[in-house]
């Protein structure tokens, strides 16, 4: 027990340290937070720095996740890797080092559920490219693939742990673009566009 609780705790250490907020003031001098969006996320990276500072974040962000929850998988089996998977993405949405915000999780979420469902992570992947590609709404990708996660993890017959944490993590995901997602209703949301640097 004591064993869970500290990885946990550690994982969620781990999701709170923000790629964006290190990669952008130590390479580019920014505070990202004070510029587009204000959301320390690839997506405000990009539109702010371009595709090379946003591919960093992503990256960074993505292997928070991925190696979290394979960590947890080795340490304590598929249990602790759920949980793990849960608690960094809560660290990277909600950093304690940041006054308890943070990005939205996306990056992070498909590295833990590579892990996790790597059957799922793929037809995941490209649904979200293509809602993008062809919406220019990153937001609607995003919230395309968070409602879809758990639906396709059902469908693929995993265990009943699994679907309850697919849940878990589509539901922080939706809660994290609940802005978003009322902009795209009103019409108001920013399309993407890249920065040419």
């Amino acid at each position: 027990m004591l064993k869970t609780i500290i990885f946990i705790v550690v994982s969620y250490l781990v999701g709170s340290v923000s790629s964006a907020s290190v990669i952008c003031n130590k390479f580019y001098s920014t505070d990202i937070r004070k510029y587009g969006s204000g959301n320390p996320g690839s997506t405000n990276v990009l539109r702010v720095l371009g595709p090379k500072p946003a591919a960093m974040v992503f990256a960074a962000d993505f292997a928070k996740g991925f190696v979290m929850v394979l960590l947890g998988k080795l340490v304590g089996g598929e249990s602790l890797a759920l949980l793990s998977a849960i608690a960094v993405v809560i660290g990277h949405d909600w950093s304690i080092f940041l006054g308890f915000k943070g990005g939205k999780g996306i990056a992070t979420s498909f590295g833990a559920i590579l892990v996790l469902t790597p059957k799922v992570v793929l037809i995941l992947f490209v649904i979200g490219v293509v809602v993008i590609a062809l919406s220019r709404y990153v937001s609607l990708g995003s919230v395309t693939a968070a409602v879809l996660y758990p639906i396709l993890v059902t469908a693929f017959d995993y265990p009943l742990n699994y679907i309850m944490t697919g849940l878990v993590l589509g539901l922080i995901a939706i809660y994290r673009h609940k802005e978003n997602i009322k902009r795209l209703m009103a019409g108001k949301e920013n399309k993407l566009v890249l920065k040419s640097n």
